[in-house]
């Protein structure tokens, strides 16, 4: 008895003291965030010289190049290949003639299931832009709400190259988007350009979007860049703007605030998804068919129109080897 109620007591002593010691650990562990503030204050303060990455500046050209080649491409397509955008959605449909499905759903999204009223399209319905604020510096402060007006719109794409370290004229950098030359009528002959130049137009146009789309993936991987979760707000920088823009919770307690989170190649360069015709649909279109017929971003469908060969990672989305609808 007397040896295991010495034992008791070492092994009481031991927890004692070992608890003890635990504390004093930790204690002595704290971090001591008062001291580390100035460092991490000059280290962010410090990291605008590492950038720009010069690594990534041929990145940044070769996005620029192929940007400038997608819209003289696009818009040298588009008056040849006809469009047609409905006047109350934003769909938009690749053809001679517009699709009979009742998929538009209004200008504000209070009805569905209603057929479209087709009207000249134009490029920004095939290339859909996205604007972001144009920063004086990429480590500034934030944009607050009272100084919105302040700095320029541009696009979000030749933002994120200048912030990449591209040289950028101001011709190029503060040209306005609406460059597009609509399609009035599709009564009026195409333009005289032959099928083959056509096709290499088309292919040239295809290639620089891929090259694009890629090229921006890469930049985003070093480049921070924002997107709002509910409106389509981009912003090009290490942290989101404060200015009250969301038009969807603009009376709620934060009164317009974005909810920035991490933004993606979709963000800034998007896919504008529309239908898709294969060889053994049926010429127009119909709403039966909804559930058999593939899509293609617009820019894909356009090159296809003039004989561009199609990337095989979307004939999933085109269904290019499905089943026809049946006819009824």
């Amino acid at each position: 008895m007397a040896f295991l109620g010495r034992r008791a007591r070492s092994y009481i002593c031991l927890e004692l003291c070992g608890s003890v010691l635990n504390q004093r650990r930790h204690s002595s562990s704290r971090v001591d965030w008062k001291q580390l503030r100035p460092m991490i204050l000059k280290r962010i303060k410090s990291r605008s010289k590492e950038y720009p990455i010069k690594r990534m500046i041929p990145v940044a050209e070769e996005v620029m190049r192929a940007r400038e080649i997608v819209t003289e491409g696009v818009s040298t397509l588009l008056k040849a290949v006809p469009v047609h955008s409905c006047k109350f959605c934003p769909e938009v449909h690749i053809g001679a003639t517009g699709h009979e499905m009742k998929t538009c759903h209004g200008f504000k999204r209070m009805i569905k299931d209603r057929p479209h009223k087709w009207g000249p399209g134009n490029l920004n319905d095939i290339l859909i832009p996205v604007q972001a604020f144009h920063l004086r510096e990429m480590f500034q402060d934030e944009i607050k709400h009272d100084q919105r007006f302040d700095y320029a719109r541009v696009p979000a794409v030749l933002e994120l190259c200048h912030q990449a370290g591209a040289d950028i004229p101001d011709e190029v950098l503060y040209r306005s988007e609406q460059l597009s030359t609509t399609v009035r009528g599709h009564s009026q002959q195409p333009a005289p350009i032959l099928p083959d130049q056509l096709r290499y137009i088309g292919q040239t146009t295809l290639d620089a979007w891929e090259s694009l789309r890629l090229g921006v993936t890469k930049l985003l991987l070093v480049y921070p860049s924002k997107v709002c979760e509910h409106c389509s707000e981009v912003h090009v920088g290490p942290s989101g703007h404060k200015a009250r823009m969301c038009g969807v919770f603009k009376f709620e307690g934060w009164k317009g605030m974005h909810k920035w989170k991490k933004a993606g190649v979709d963000d800034l360069v998007p896919q504008k998804i529309v239908w898709h015709r294969r060889p053994h649909d049926p010429p127009v279109l119909v709403d039966g068919g909804r559930d058999y017929y593939g899509h293609a971003p617009a820019v894909i469908e356009l090159c296809m129109q003039v004989g561009a060969r199609v990337p095989p990672k979307y004939h999933c989305m085109m269904k290019t080897h499905g089943l026809a609808p049946p006819v009824r």
